[in-house]
């Protein structure tokens, strides 16, 4: 691409990772429209279920009392929402609220599709875990978005078949392991868990936990750490576990996998809050058979959790109401009301921790009915979560995982080698981009 479009990219990148001022004040000044004068109307992109119901009650209450109006646009998630975005925002064109995939942040941020709003918001960081809050001001000065939802990540395991079996819930990843190969002892035909490469954001919040650091600034650089000494950590254990045949290799969400844990094969599972949802329908037999416990840890002295999956809600520099824009995105992730319904209708867990254990969340999951505490656990857990590092390309990242893990889980081959070309690939991607990248 030309000299200077490849520098713009480089430099907003940068100043995005080292937050600098200059580019995090888009969208920031009189001229962008952020003065209020009269009635506003705000467009709102999400994907949210029964989000217009949430919707209806800012409308009809503060909204309404101060002439800010806000109409949903349901879209569809993932890359195709992000994709849809910086279109969007190259004709001038995108609304002014989006919903945004924490990993997506950086993407929207470094094409200033995303408005600096820490001097609207910046009083809510209180409300949320400091490893939440973190995701969306990418370690700067500056925010991006307002966390809306989170997904700490926990073990999940049958408690029948455990006491069956004489296993202990393990504390440590070590102990993990133990117990995989003394469940496979006992029982030839059943496994504690599978290692499953069709989902990247298990292996990445794996290793978030392990204190993996994907993504860096070396100056003006980007830094890919992929392949980091915490990720090879990870790659290596679940790499071994496979290669042994201490856990299975394949698949979830696979009408394979719901038998398995539907039937017993499979007793455990490493998955984050939102699982019981998931059982629900994969393993409809096994209601009130399951526990939640913390994930494992890599040493006895540490205490934390990553994340698998997560959204917030920005406000784009295209918005000419920054400031009613970023009152809505406040008020919806910290409201008490706002934050009951958005649990009620679209089945989120709520990054704000006082919701954590209010409302919809004063009672266990109905498939968790037997462990009443199970939201208590879950704020504790969610407490810990570890802080992330994402960066501009994530999409190619874990395309490249899925790719190479797919291929190394169903041959029990080498996960080093797979993760090595995981790295490789993100970074060509990044230099195709135009980004300067630290070797």
């Amino acid at each position: 691409m030309p000299y200077t479009k490849r520098r713009r990219l480089v430099t907003s990148a940068v100043a995005v990772a080292l937050g600098a001022t200059t580019l995090a004040a888009c969208g920031s000044s009189d001229e962008d429209g952020d003065t209020q004068a009269g009635p506003v109307s705000l467009t709102y992109w999400t994907w949210t279920p029964g989000m217009d119901k949430v919707v209806d009650l800012w409308n009809k209450g503060p909204g309404k009392k101060e002439q800010i109006t806000v109409t949903v646009k349901k879209q569809a998630s993932g890359d195709t929402l992000v994709t849809k975005i910086l279109t969007a925002h190259k004709a001038g064109k995108a609304p002014d609220l989006v919903q945004a995939e924490y990993q997506a942040l950086p993407t929207l941020v470094s094409n200033d599709a995303l408005a600096d709003i820490s001097g609207e918001v910046g009083d809510a960081k209180g409300k949320f875990a400091e490893g939440v809050w973190q995701q969306t001001t990418l370690g700067t000065d500056a925010v991006y978005a307002v966390p809306q939802d989170i997904g700490p990540m926990m073990f999940y395991y049958r408690e029948d078949l455990f006491k069956k079996y004489g296993l202990k819930v393990p504390n440590t990843w070590e102990e993990f392991a133990e117990t995989a190969r003394k469940l496979k002892k006992a029982a030839p035909d059943k496994d504690l868990t599978t290692f499953s490469a069709n989902d990247s954001g298990l292996f990445a919040g794996l290793a978030q936990q392990a204190g993996a650091a994907w993504w860096t600034t070396e100056g003006e650089k980007w830094k890919v750490g992929i392949d980091d000494e915490a990720t090879r950590k990870v790659a290596d254990f679940w790499g071994g576990l496979v290669k042994e045949g201490a856990i299975d290799n394949q698949p979830m969400y696979t009408p394979a996998w719901n038998k398995a844990l539907n039937t017993g094969r499979q007793i455990a599972w490493v998955s984050a809050v939102w699982a019981p949802g998931t059982l629900t329908t994969a393993a409809p037999d096994t209601e009130g058979k399951w526990a939640m416990a913390p994930l494992p840890q890599w040493s006895d002295s540490e205490n934390r959790t990553g994340s698998w999956g997560g959204s917030s809600t920005g406000v784009t520099t295209d918005s000419k109401n920054k400031d009613a824009a970023a009152k809505f995105a406040a008020w919806q992730n910290t409201d008490a009301d706002a934050l009951n319904a958005l649990a009620k209708e679209g089945g989120i867990y709520p990054a704000s921790t006082s919701a954590q254990l209010s409302g919809a969340f004063t009672n266990p999951p109905e498939f968790f009915a037997n462990q009443p505490d199970f939201y208590t656990k879950a704020a504790e857990i969610a407490k810990t979560t570890a802080p992330s590092a994402w960066g501009p390309n994530v999409n190619v990242a874990y395309t490249a995982f899925k790719d190479a893990f797919g291929t190394a889980a169903k041959n029990r081959s080498d996960f080093a080698s797979a993760l090595e070309t995981m790295q490789k690939e993100t970074v060509a991607d990044l230099e195709k981009q135009g980004f300067e990248v630290a070797r």
